[in-house]
C-alpha cells in the first residue's frame, strides 16, 4: 500500500459539532520533501514500483516522521513518528481513508469490509453482521477447522523432511492459510496440499491452486499499477490488464461455487457464511444481499489469506535465522502440551512467549503495511504542518514500528519487547498492525490465533534451517511476504 490519489468524502462516524481547526503555534512549516523534484512530473524519480513501502521506509530515514511527495500532481503524505500517528488516529479530527491499492482491491471486493467506503451503507451492516463470528466462542469452534487445515500442511513437510527437499515457505503458508479461512469461514475444503481425491495424503501431487495463483498476481497487479503512469499502462499495459479481468473472474467463480454449495446445505455450520446467509443486521433489520455475501467472502480470501500468510513467513524467518528463540519457544511449547495430541483451544493462550514471537514478528515486518486517514477539518498536524480538511496521509507502520520509542535497536528480532512491563511503557500508537479505530482489523484474534497455532505445531513437530546464503527479499503485492525463502526441515 503506498498511496491514495483520489480523496472521497467522509462519512460514518462524526462529531456533532466539526471541531474548530487546530492553531497554529506559528506559520505553517514547510513538509519535508525529495531533492530534485522535477516540473510536471513531480517526484516520480523517488518512486519505486516493485518496492514502494521499503523505498518509503528509507525516504523517512532520510527525511523525517513526516515527508511529501508529488507525482504528477497528486500529493502523498507520509507519517511515521508516532506523535504525529497519534493525531492522525484521533477518530473526532480523522477518519479512515482508502489509498490508492485499496481502491483497486474493489476491483474485487468492492463493498466488503476492507474496502468499503466510509458512507456506504453495506460496511457497518456487516460489521454488525460479522461481528459475533469473531468472538471468542466462535474462535473456539474454528480452532478444529485449523488443525484440520494443518494436517495437509504436516503430510506435506512430512514429505520434505524424508526426502530432504526444501520447502517454499511463503507458497506454503499461502496453500494453508487458504485452507484455514476456506474451512473456518466458509466450511470448504481448498484441499491446497491434496489436490487428487481417492489417493492417501502422501501420495496425493500438489500444484498451485489456481485461486492463489489467480489471486496472487492480481494483488501484484495492483501493487505495480498504484504509482505507475496511466498512459504508460495504457500503452503498454493492455495484456497484463486482461489477465488481471480473467484473475477476477475467476476468483469471483470460485467464490459462487463455495456460495452455492453451502446454499444447498445451509445451517449447522456456525460458521461466517452461515452468519451472512442466515442473520439480519440488527440495526438496520437488513440482511447482506447476495453480491455483497461474494464481496466479503472475497474480502477475507484475500486479506485473510495474504495478511496471515506474510505473517508466518516472516515469523518462520527469524525462527530460523534465531535458533535460541525457536528453542525457547519449543521449551514452551513442551511444558505447556507435552506429548504429541494436538495442541487445545485453551492451550494456544498458555504460548506466551510464542505469542511474542508473533507480535515482534509483526512490529518488524506487519504484513499490511500501513493504512491511510483523512482529516475532516482544517488542522495544523503537529502543530506545524497545515493539512486542509479532506487531506489524507498514510500511516507508514514499518517505519512506525521503528520510532525511537522502541530503543536504539529497532532492527533486532526480540520478542521480549513485548513483555507486558516493556509495553506499559511504550505509546499505545506506537505498534498498530492492526490499523485503527472502528474500520480497524474484524479478525485480528482469528489471525492471532491461527498464527500461533501454527507455529506451535510446527516448532514442536520440526527442527528447521534456513540457507546461510538467503538475505531476506521482501516481496510486496499489497501485502508484504518473504520472497524465495526456503527451509530444510526434518523431523524431531
Amino acid at each position: 500500500m503506498t498511496a491514495d490519489k483520489c480523496p472521497h468524502t467522509i462519512a460514518g462516524p462524526t462529531p456533532a459539532t466539526d471541531p474548530a481547526p487546530a492553531a497554529p503555534v506559528g506559520p505553517a512549516a514547510v513538509i519535508p520533501r525529495p531533492r530534485h523534484r522535477l516540473p510536471v512530473l513531480g517526484d516520480l524519480l523517488s518512486v519505486d514500483p516493485a518496492k514502494p513501502v521499503q523505498k518509503e521506509m528509507r525516504m523517512a530515514a532520510e527525511l523525517g516522521p513526516i515527508f511529501e511527495r508529488k507525482i504528477v500532481g497528486q500529493r502523498l503524505v507520509v507519517v511515521s513518528g508516532v506523535d504525529l500517528v497519534s493525531e492522525v488516529n484521533d477518530e473526532s479530527t480523522w477518519a479512515k481513508s482508502l489509498g490508492q491499492p485499496i481502491r483497486k482491491l474493489r476491483s474485487i471486493a468492492e463493498d466488503g469490509l476492507f474496502t468499503a467506503f466510509n458512507n456506504e451503507p453495506n460496511w457497518a451492516k456487516a460489521h454488525n453482521i460479522l461481528a459475533p463470528g469473531f468472538s471468542q466462542a466462535a474462535l473456539r469452534g474454528y480452532h478444529g477447522s485449523m488443525l484440520r487445515a494443518l494436517d495437509g500442511l504436516r503430510s506435506a513437510w512430512d514429505g520434505a523432511a524424508a526426502t530432504g527437499d526444501p520447502v517454499d515457505v511463503s507458497r506454503d503458508m499461502n496453500r494453508l492459510t487458504l485452507d484455514v479461512i476456506g474451512l473456518a469461514g466458509f466450511g470448504y475444503d481448498f484441499g491446497s496440499f491434496t489436490k487428487s481425491a481417492g489417493a492417501e495424503p502422501a501420495e496425493r501431487p500438489v500444484s498451485e491452486d489456481p485461486f492463489v495463483t489467480a489471486m496472487s498476481r492480481a494483488l501484484a497487479h495492483i501493487n505495480r499499477t498504484s504509482n505507475d503512469l496511466p498512459f504508460v499502462r495504457k500503452l503498454f499495459g493492455r495484456k497484463a490488464a486482461e489477465q488481471h479481468k480473467a484473475d477476477i473472474a475467476l476468483m469471483r467463480s470460485v467464490v459462487d461455487d463455495v456460495i452455492a454449495e453451502r446454499s444447498r446445505h445451509q445451517g449447522g455450520h456456525d460458521d461466517l457464511l452461515d452468519l451472512m446467509l442466515g442473520t439480519v443486521d440488527p440495526a438496520s433489520g437488513e440482511s447482506l444481499d447476495p453480491v455483497n455475501i461474494r464481496n466479503q467472502v472475497l474480502t477475507f480470501l484475500v486479506a485473510g489469506n495474504e495478511t496471515t500468510a506474510g505473517t508466518l513467513g516472516f515469523a518462520l524467518y527469524y525462527l530460523a535465522k534465531h535458533p535460541e528463540i525457536a528453542a525457547a519457544a519449543r521449551a514452551e511449547i513442551d511444558a505447556v502440551a507435552p506429548g504429541d495430541a494436538p495442541l487445545s483451544f485453551d492451550q494456544i493462550g498458555k504460548l506466551r512467549y510464542l505469542r511474542r514471537v508473533v507480535d515482534e514478528t509483526l512490529r518488524l515486518w506487519p504484513a499490511a503495511p500501513g493504512y491511510f486517514r483523512k482529516v475532516r477539518t482544517d488542522t495544523m498536524l503537529g502543530g506545524r504542518y497545515a493539512m486542509p480538511m479532506g487531506s489524507w496521509v498514510f500511516v507508514l507502520l514499518p517505519q512506525l514500528h521503528r520510532d525511537p520509542v522502541w530503543g536504539n535497536d529497532t532492527e533486532t528480532f526480540d520478542p521480549d519487547r513485548f513483555l507486558p512491563e516493556q509495553a506499559r511503557k511504550r505509546p499505545r500508537d506506537a505498534y498498530r498492525p492492526f490499523g485503527t479505530g472502528p474500520r480497524s482489523c474484524i479478525g485480528r484474534q482469528f489471525a492471532l490465533h491461527e498464527a500461533v497455532l501454527t507455529l506451535a505445531e510446527l516448532l514442536r513437530r520440526y527442527e528447521f534451517t534456513g540457507d546461510p546464503a538467503y538475505t531476506l527479499d521482501i516481496q510486496e503485492a499489497v501485502t508484504l511476504k518473504p520472497r524465495g525463502f526456503t527451509l530444510r526441515i526434518r523431523s524431531r
